[in-house]
């Protein structure tokens, strides 16, 4: 099953994209034009009859064309033959990536399915980033297969302190596996640090993970029409796995979409507690806010 977009990993600056979606770096700026008005001016009737003269027939005037800069529309979705790993996928360095992307942060390209690249569609440049299960050549372990941007690490830890991230993207399709538990596709995730209490010391503290939602598509195929996203949020300090995390429903985005969003991570002053402040990962999606402590 190809995934397309982000996967089940993430990108992190204390927040995480993971890897199966596609995200524009920015906005297009729109500039207004002044409006301008043209008025006639009435001329007053002439009474003076003039007799009726043959039409001059001038020579159609040739204008130079206009040449206009060609806008290549392609499409990131990878319709090819499937495999796991693919010759131009599997790169020595997790690190490879093109030269002057137009998503900012550093790769990290834990699958052999496809590299990062980039599309311009609907007359924007995104970022694509297709994986798919099984396909992580860089890790020894059971980590899942990610395509990841990173930036530096925030070194202040208090009060008012925080990391956003902000992007565009639109989910193809994401992961689907037997029965229902283990379908959907991370597109960000929020992280943090801490000794003790247990649990990895780089923990993840929620994930914003995108399931599938089945309907039939315009040739009347069965399809992935929509996605429903959830936030995977920890239960307790260092919480991982089914034990350790639950998934809460937040909003429904259709495929293909250009949604927008949005996850802040930081600290808050405890209103109940001077002494101690509150770690929080703030979500925006579609418009929506989804905030979490």
């Amino acid at each position: 099953m190809k995934i397309k977009y982000i996967s089940k990993g993430a990108m992190i600056l204390s927040i995480a994209l993971l890897s199966a979606f596609y995200s524009c770096q920015s906005e297009d700026e729109i500039i207004a034009e002044p409006e301008v008005s043209i008025v006639e001016e009435e001329k007053p009737e002439e009474t003076k009859e003039e007799e009726p003269k043959e039409e001059e027939v001038k020579p159609e005037e040739t204008k130079p064309e206009e040449t206009k800069p060609e806008v290549s529309e392609v499409n990131d979705e990878d319709v090819g033959e499937y495999k796991t790993c693919n010759p131009d996928g599997a790169n020595e360095s997790k690190f490879l990536d093109i030269s002057n992307p137009v998503n900012e942060g550093k790769i990290d390209d834990r699958s052999c399915y496809a590299n990062y690249k980039e599309s311009v569609v609907n007359g924007k440049k995104w970022g694509v980033y297709n994986i798919t299960h099984g396909s992580n050549n860089q890790d020894t372990n059971t980590l899942q297969p990610r395509i990841e941007r990173s930036f530096n690490r925030s070194q202040t830890t208090g009060i008012g302190s925080l990391a956003r991230f902000t992007g565009t993207v639109r989910i193809l399709e994401v992961g689907d596996a037997s029965g229902t538990s283990n379908d959907g596709t991370y597109i960000m995730q929020a992280k943090g640090k801490h000794t003790g209490g247990g649990g990895s010391q780089d923990p993840a503290i929620c994930l914003y993970l995108a399931k599938p939602v089945y309907g039939t598509d315009s040739n009347g195929n069965i399809a992935q029409v929509s996605f429903n996203i959830y936030r995977e949020q920890i239960k307790f300090r260092g919480g991982s796995g089914r034990v350790g995390r639950e998934n809460i429903f937040l909003t429904n985005v259709k495929k293909n979409v250009e949604t927008a969003i949005e996850l802040e991570v930081g600290f808050r002053a405890d209103p109940n507690d001077a002494t101690k402040k509150i770690h929080y990962a703030d979500a925006k999606i579609g418009g929506e806010t989804f905030n979490w402590n």
